[in-house]
């Protein structure tokens, strides 16, 4: 059996996300994760919070809560959201675990053990008027290479630019919005990345067919300006896994903790060690998913992320693990998306500007957001989510192809012969012709899914539903039911076939319609349809079934005139 490994960028606990955070990263790992399993892999899909940092003191400073409570409260909205959108993670951890602790205390002291861990004492940026070093999330100002007005401290969001605070021009403090700032002497620890820089290269080179933006990002920050540079992996924070070496303090060290930039993808790792442990696993049961030596040089780690977070996944987070000279399973292929943009502008959190889960699957189900978003997974550029665009794609697609199918069939069917499937008749050339479209699509729509080609995947899925429209419209059963009543017969048991065979194939998209499919054909047997001609066979003559209701309700204009203005602004 093969064993798949995929981790799904974790999300900062500041706040609820936006479609934008959505698509970048958990929903396509879920629709790669969901596939995966249905072709009979044994799957171990990981994600979790970010809670550590200066967005969760922030946020929680902002709701008046203390941190540790913030980030219980949002870890629950998060992972309740999550579930509304079916994502079908294995566990869905927190990374102030204290197996995240565990883990990243010990990287550190296996880094500092290699020696590429160095104590180093530099000029931080510190506040009077707030009366503390500022952490680069504190500190926000123009970015000096795009202009960018609020780019933070480490890096600018519109260019993607690393960043140190003072590089910024006209920085402030986010805590009081003060100018009043000053450099002052404190000392961090640095990991000395650039001792790796060749290691990394070599890696990055034997690594097959990443994605082309992938693999440009990393190339660009290994070799651009003065290449890969050492990078602090300490800050002058409360909130934060503590700094020591392994279970010994950290001479020097006392009262900071670890970046979150180092401890986070380290919650990969531990979030699988948390789901061992509440599942009443052993600690063989997570490493054979981590260890080489433990069973894990057979799996293979897919990685799904927005393109902001590839440097530190193809750079610092390898570094980590190779550095720490113990033997860590590394990504094989990391999936980097662009930007979903909305209408004329960027989603943004921090702004409210957008639409986020909690209102999406206010107004609608989660299927129609999955097949809409997937359909339109910016993989090659960036893409703009506008509601004429999303009313259109989910009525074409969604109502006018396959629902309407469905509603089509099962209906004819319950009129001119019960509700059972139809005995009679035998398959002719249209049939056959049929099947043979259908065998040429299945094998084009699994390499694109195996490629994770994400929109040509979808792509020929609807191009499946379609033919099966166009076999229902030339095979016309209401008029062969005229003449041959068992021609008819067969057309339609093909008919209702063909509605398991899209519920299991369209289950990674929409898995919502897939269980409702399947339940209208009174089956459980989600197998995945290897052999065509047989999986068109699997509902035997005398099989009962019922109408399912609407699969998918056609977006009325006025509905799409009433969110248009309801979201046009930013979220109070």
């Amino acid at each position: 059996m093969t064993r798949t490994l995929i981790t799904s960028a974790i999300p900062y606990i500041n706040g609820i996300k936006h479609l934008g955070n959505l698509i970048g990263s958990q929903l396509p790992a879920d629709l790669y994760a969901r596939y995966a399993r249905a072709r009979g892999h044994e799957v171990m899909f990981i994600c979790a919070t970010d809670e550590h940092g200066t967005p969760a003191e922030l946020a929680a400073a902002k709701a008046g809560k203390p941190v540790d409570e913030y980030c219980a409260e949002m870890w629950q909205v998060q992972k309740d959201l999550a579930d509304g959108f079916r994502l079908s993670f294995d566990h869905f951890g927190r990374s102030s675990s204290a197996q995240n602790r565990r883990l990243t205390q010990h990287f550190a002291m296996k880094l500092d053990e290699a020696g590429l861990i160095e104590e180093r004492s530099s000029r931080q940026v510190y506040s009077v008027a707030d009366a503390r070093f500022l952490p680069d999330r504190y500190i926000e100002g123009t970015c000096p290479n795009c202009g960018f007005e609020d780019a933070r401290g480490d890096q600018c969001d519109n260019c993607t630019k690393q960043l140190d605070p003072t590089d910024l021009i006209s920085p402030r403090s986010t805590i009081s919005g003060s100018t009043e700032l000053e450099e002052r002497e404190t000392k961090h620890l640095y990991l000395r990345q650039s001792l790796l820089k060749d290691r990394l290269d070599q890696w990055i080179d034997a690594q097959d067919g990443w994605p082309v933006l992938t693999t440009s990002i990393a190339k660009k920050w290994l070799h651009d300006g003065d290449g890969l540079q050492d990078r602090g992996i300490t800050r002058d924070l409360d909130w934060g896994v503590p700094v020591a070496r392994g279970d010994d303090p950290w001479p020097g060290m006392e009262g900071k903790v670890f970046y979150v930039w180092f401890d986070a993808p380290i919650e990969y790792i531990a979030g699988t060690a948390e789901w061992a442990d509440a599942n009443g696993k052993a600690e063989a049961d997570w490493e054979r998913w981590w260890r080489t030596d433990k069973g894990a040089d057979d799996v293979r780690y897919v990685q799904f992320m927005g393109k902001d977070n590839v440097p530190f996944h193809t750079l610092s987070f390898p570094a980590t693990l190779l550095g720490s000279g113990e033997p860590w399973k590394t990504v094989d292929y990391l999936k980097s998306f662009n930007y979903l943009n909305y209408d004329g502008g960027q989603f943004s959190t921090s702004r409210g500007r957008g639409v986020f889960m909690d209102q999406a699957l206010d107004i609608l189900p989660a299927d129609y957001w999955r097949w809409w978003l997937l359909s339109h997974v910016p993989e090659s550029s960036d893409t703009e989510f506008t509601w004429d665009n999303f009313q259109a794609g989910v009525n074409k697609d969604l109502a006018d192809v396959l629902g309407n199918f469905v509603s089509r069939v099962t209906k004819f069917c319950r009129a001119k012969f019960g509700e059972v499937v139809p005995e009679g008749g035998t398959y002719g050339a249209q049939e056959q012709a049929l099947i043979e479209t259908l065998s040429t699509r299945l094998a084009a729509y699994q390499r694109h899914m195996d490629a994770i080609e994400i929109r040509k995947a979808a792509s020929e899925l609807r191009a499946i539903w379609v033919a099966g429209n166009e076999y229902l419209q030339e095979a016309a059963p209401w008029s062969t039911f005229k003449t041959d009543p068992e021609q008819a017969a067969a057309q339609v048991r093909l008919a209702l076939n063909l509605i398991r065979f899209y519920a299991v194939l369209s289950a990674p998209f929409i898995p919502d319609a897939a269980a409702a499919m399947l339940a209208g054909m009174q089956t459980d047997d989600d197998r995945w349809p290897d052999d065509v001609p047989a999986a068109l066979a699997t509902l035997a003559p005398g099989h009962a079934f019922t109408v399912p209701e609407v699969l998918f309700a056609k977006i009325t204009d006025d509905q799409r005139a009433e969110w248009e203005a309801q979201f046009a602004g930013t979220r109070d």
